[in-house]
């Protein structure tokens, strides 16, 4: 027996499109970098414990959550494009829904915000108006491929960083957490530049100047490993004047390992950006935990 055709579609969203809609895979790498933040503030866990867990779910499945929403409801023309079986373009969120999750949980993440105190709820302020200056319009950074990944690196890995060590610290963090924490978020524009990689063809047709768009995949690849590596770089000679040699060490070996990943990325940029996602960027968020072990010992300029 055939399905009618004629039957109307369904004027809610189904719960397991609304869960895709959020990405859980994206939730990483702001929680990981929130826990690098809280292990460099050096403070103890005892008595904080209720904190650090709040912080990982606002970074994670609330902020980040949410502006993933927000760049599909924005994106919902170039995803027809690219990936027209996403939850807006399949029509499985049907409607305006999909601003209205992004809303919901802007206002969320506000709330939740709040009980980290004025350090947390500042950043928690600052991560939702990226968010939404990456993806909407006017604004929309996400069209220049210079500035919408140095907004998403910074939002995902330095500011989650800063505002873990600072809801320890319960104030500024110091001055080598602020420095460290900076160097991973610039070199992450090289990692969101590789993400871009995926998007090629609907960013083209619908203007999004990506750099793999601008400057074609095998030089923005090239670049992208550069951006990478020169952070990680610093971050070595900055532990080896802090008087942290092995973790120094430990980093270097990372870094030499995902030069051989980047090595193997450069034979085929486009085809292989996935692969790296999976091995050289693994390489450089556990770079950042050792960074953040060193840093814990670490007194003040």
């Amino acid at each position: 027996m055939s399905v009618s055709p004629s039957l109307p579609q369904s004027r809610l969203p189904q719960p397991r499109a609304m869960l895709e809609l959020i990405k859980p895979v994206t939730w990483f790498p702001p929680m990981w970098a929130y826990l690098c933040g809280v292990v460099s503030a050096g403070v103890p866990l005892s008595g904080h414990y209720f904190v650090v867990a709040l912080g990982v779910v606002l970074a994670g499945p609330i902020v980040c959550g949410m502006s993933q929403a927000a760049n599909d409801w924005c994106d919902r023309h170039v995803d027809a494009i690219n990936e027209p079986y996403r939850p807006i373009p399949s029509g499985r969120i049907p409607g305006r829904w999909g601003l209205y999750i992004a809303l919901v949980m802007s206002a969320l993440a506000l709330l939740v915000g709040w009980q980290l105190g004025p350090w947390g709820f500042g950043a928690t302020v600052i991560g939702v108006l990226a968010a939404w200056a990456y993806s909407a319009e006017p604004v929309r950074l996400k069209k220049s491929g210079w500035w919408g990944p140095g907004l998403v690196g910074l939002s995902y890995e330095g500011l989650p960083w800063f505002t873990g060590a600072a809801v320890l610290s319960a104030g500024a963090p110091r001055i080598e957490i602020t420095m460290v924490a900076v160097l991973y978020a610039l070199g992450a524009h090289g990692i969101m530049t590789l993400n871009d990689f995926k998007a090629l063809e609907g960013d083209r047709q619908t203007g999004v100047r990506s750099l793999p768009v601008v400057l074609g995949p095998e030089v923005a690849a090239k670049l992208a490993c550069i951006v990478m590596s020169l952070p990680q770089a610093l971050v070595i000679t900055l532990l080896v004047i802090w008087g942290k040699p092995i973790h120094a060490g430990i980093i270097t070996v990372s870094l030499l390992a995902q030069f051989w990943a980047m090595s193997v990325l450069l034979t085929d940029p486009k085809g292989r950006a996935p692969w790296y996602n999976g091995t050289g960027v693994t390489l450089y968020v556990l770079g950042m935990m050792v960074a953040a072990h060193a840093l814990r010992s670490l007194g003040t300029f």
